[in-house]
């Protein structure tokens, strides 16, 4: 059929399609004129690099701030911590499949999926406020708070996506800032409505160094509670407890005297008891036989729990495994070790690169503390972090620590630290669809597989709506998974001598190994039924 020509009666469902001719004028949709503050660029105007209108003093009080991308639980402390200094704040949904369309939409189709999400999660947040109140209010009365960075990751861009997506649905003056990842005090944001101070910062580390420790001991215990979605309650339970701590939080001065108080108080110490109080009376049978399943990935994917990564962590248990998910205070190792890495390489050159390398280490060693506190504080069960040299030197052979893009060589360090050290019986890569770094560490585990064949890895490519390939692909390995925590298992009962049923009667016959917090130690075996079981045979810890 030619262009122009009436359709056949074979071509009826066509019938009703515009056919456009070369010499017909095509009339694009008429775009929403601009809010007062910004000025356009395109074709009406020079680009402009994003610059947004002042957030003052005086607006505090009547501005909320919104912001996301993490799981809850930190997500949730990281509000009672920004409302104790006095903001308003509103934690942004989980991203869901419809915000990926958005995203894809009105952004960069181009762009990773992680970038798709939030920035779809954004815009649709903001078109069903623009509904209810108006868009004028809504450039008013809200701001967005987001991580910054520079790199060869896409991350360095989010905010362009996210300005690009406001000026596609008519909020181009709706105002973004940036909290960046290389200060603990970074000063007054303009206007000075946001001070990303060292109260603030603070806050928010605190926030999720609690809790990352609090979702790795639900993730723990969930698996193997006799009671299901008890687990569930006595988090929630707990971190709204933990969220009236953060709020309220003592002000002790706003430099170093604040950094002094969080170094050394109690405060979020004693919290921490409180919880494993509350954790103590979940009732557990930890010899149910589960593989242990190692998270890593870009870290959207592996921190988000929804949509975005095909809710891999309740997938997961639902097929049989005990998750290990992914702390977000991993990552603020790995962000510190790289800042030294830049001035150790230039000791000799640089007068006073060691001393702020000596800095940098410091802080280090003072998160590391901190996390190592609170873990004290409930018996030592939440698992500790890897050491990020360990991590980097795991990873030399394959990956160059220089390549920081996204997790840089902490994938591969991951997988390899989890493999020699029995800490889990597989890796779940979670790389997003286009994404460069995760690529890049993808390929690098081809090397390492060739080493070590037996290390059990799963990469996943997600793309945010081909989610029966990703979770089948994840499923293969999973069954080989399973049967290597059931013949560790099995070996460890042949290794002590016991059958299941005695192990059984061991368990039941001393009380305090049914509870939730009671920590098992390890011995060398992945698995947490293996280990409970040389435990009760009365073997040696590693």
């Amino acid at each position: 059929m030619s262009i122009g020509e009436a359709p056949g009666r074979g071509y009826a469902s066509l019938q009703k399609v515009r056919v456009v001719t070369e010499t017909a004028p095509v009339h694009s949709p008429k775009r929403p004129p601009p809010l007062p503050g910004r000025v356009p660029s395109g074709p009406a105007g020079p680009y402009r690099a994003y610059k947004p209108r002042p957030f003052t003093r005086a607006e505090r009080d009547k501005v909320t701030i919104l912001f996301g991308g993490l799981h809850w639980r930190a997500e949730r402390l990281i509000q009672a911590s920004m409302e104790n200094l006095g903001y308003s704040t509103r934690v942004l949904p989980t991203a869901s499949r419809a915000d990926l369309l958005t995203g894809r939409e009105l952004a960069d189709i181009g762009q990773c999926c992680p970038t798709s999400f939030t920035t779809g999660n954004l815009a649709n947040f903001l078109r069903e406020e623009t509904k209810r109140i108006g868009a004028e209010q809504v450039a008013d009365n809200y701001v967005y708070l987001t991580a910054g960075s520079c790199g060869a990751c896409r991350f360095g861009q989010y905010h362009q996506s996210y300005e690009l997506a406001l000026r596609n649905v008519g909020l181009e003056s709706f105002r973004m800032f940036l909290l960046g990842q290389n200060g603990l005090d970074q000063g007054a944001a303009q206007g000075g409505g946001l001070e990303l101070n060292l109260p603030f910062t603070l806050g928010a580390v605190w926030a999720v160094v609690l809790g990352d420790i609090i979702q790795d001991i639900e993730y723990q215990i969930r698996p193997f509670e006799k009671n299901p979605g008890e687990t569930e309650r006595v988090t929630r339970e707990a971190v709204d407890y933990v969220y009236e701590v953060f709020r309220k939080r003592p002000r002790r001065g706003e430099k170093w005297v604040a950094l002094a108080w969080h170094a050394l108080t109690r405060y979020f110490v004693d919290a921490m008891r409180e919880v494993r109080v509350r954790y103590d009376a979940i009732e557990v049978d930890r010899l149910r036989v589960k593989p242990v399943v190692k998270i890593t990935g870009e870290f959207y994917l592996q921190t988000v729990e929804g949509d975005p990564n095909h809710n891999i962590h309740r997938w997961l248990e639902s097929e049989g495994a005990e998750v290990y998910p992914a702390a977000v205070t991993v990552w603020l190792d790995y962000l510190m070790r790289l800042e030294g890495q830049n001035f150790e390489e230039r000791f000799g050159i640089d007068r006073s690169a060691r001393l702020k390398y000596a800095g940098i280490r410091a802080v280090q060693a003072l998160l590391r503390w901190t996390y190592n506190r609170m873990r004290h504080a409930l018996a030592d069960l939440p698992r500790e972090m890897p050491d990020q040299f360990e991590l980097r030197a795991l990873a030399a052979p394959y990956y160059n620590a220089r390549l920081n893009g996204g997790e840089g060589d902490m994938l591969v360090g991951k997988a390899l630290w989890a493999y020699h050290h029995k800490k889990a019986h597989m890796t779940c890569e979670l790389s997003p669809y286009s994404c460069m770094p995760n690529t890049m560490s993808v390929g690098a585990m081809a090397g390492v597989l060739g080493k070590h064949p037996d290390l059990l890895y799963a990469p996943l490519e997600i793309k945010g709506d081909a989610e029966v390939h990703a979770l089948s692909r994840c499923q293969m390995i999973l069954t080989e998974a399973k049967k290597r925590a059931q013949r560790e298992y099995e070996n460890v009962l042949e290794r002590i001598g016991m059958t299941e049923e005695r192990v059984h009667a061991a368990v039941a016959a001393r009380p305090e190994l049914v509870r939730a917090t009671h920590r098992v130690p390890r011995y060398g075996v992945a698995g947490t039924a293996a280990n409970l079981a040389l435990h009760v045979a009365g073997g040696r810890p590693s």
